[in-house]
C-alpha cells in the first residue's frame, strides 16, 4: 500500500481566485515553492495526489472541458503529480464534494494507498475535514492560528512539507 499527500488545488498549489474560479490556463498560477515542495515529497516516497471540489462546472461557470484543460497544464508544468480527483457538483447534491471523502475512497481503489500513512493539505476546513475522517495526518495551509483545524498548521506547500519530514 501507497503512503500518499493529498493536496487541495486552489490556495495549495495554485493562487486562488477571490470569488471566482480558476477556468483557463491564462488563469492558473502557480504559487512559489510548489515544484520543489512536490519533488521533496517524491523523495520522499509519496505518491501525490490533487482532491479538488470544482463547482464551477456545476454553475455553469465554466465546463469540464475547461477544466480538463487546465488540469493538463498543471500536470506539464508540475509532473510531480501522480494524479487528479475532482468533484463538478454543487453543495449538497453529492457525496464526492469535500468535506464527503469519495474522492479518496476512489484514489485509495485506483492507486492501493494507506490513508493510516498519508496526510492531506489544504487552506479549508473541509479539506481538513475530509482528510481526518479517513484517518490522514492533516495539514492546514493558513497564517491564522485561530482559523486552523488542521493536526498542523503551515504558512505553504513548503512549511508543509518540513512538518510531513519532521512527523512522518
Amino acid at each position: 500500500m501507497s503512503k500518499t499527500v493529498f493536496l487541495d488545488r486552489d490556495g495549495v498549489i495554485n493562487k486562488k481566485l477571490e470569488n471566482d474560479y480558476v477556468k483557463s490556463i491564462s488563469e492558473f498560477e502557480i504559487l512559489e515553492g510548489v515544484k520543489i515542495a512536490l519533488q521533496k515529497l517524491k523523495e520522499l516516497g509519496y505518491l501525490l495526489v490533487v482532491i479538488t471540489n470544482q463547482q464551477g462546472i456545476g454553475k455553469g461557470i465554466m465546463s469540464e472541458k475547461d477544466l480538463l484543460k487546465v488540469h493538463e497544464h498543471m500536470l506539464k508544468e508540475l509532473p510531480e503529480i501522480d494524479d487528479i480527483f475532482y468533484c463538478p457538483h454543487l453543495n449538497g447534491t453529492c457525496n464526492c464534494r469535500k468535506p464527503e471523502n469519495k474522492m479518496l475512497y476512489d484514489a485509495k481503489e485506483k492507486l492501493d494507498i494507506d490513508f493510516n500513512k498519508s496526510w492531506m493539505i489544504g487552506d479549508s476546513k473541509s479539506d481538513i475535514l475530509c482528510g481526518k475522517s479517513v484517518g490522514c495526518k492533516t495539514i492546514m495551509i493558513c497564517d491564522n492560528l485561530k482559523q486552523h483545524f488542521g493536526d498542523f498548521m503551515g504558512k505553504n506547500l513548503v512549511e508543509c512539507v518540513e512538518i510531513i519530514e519532521k512527523n512522518r
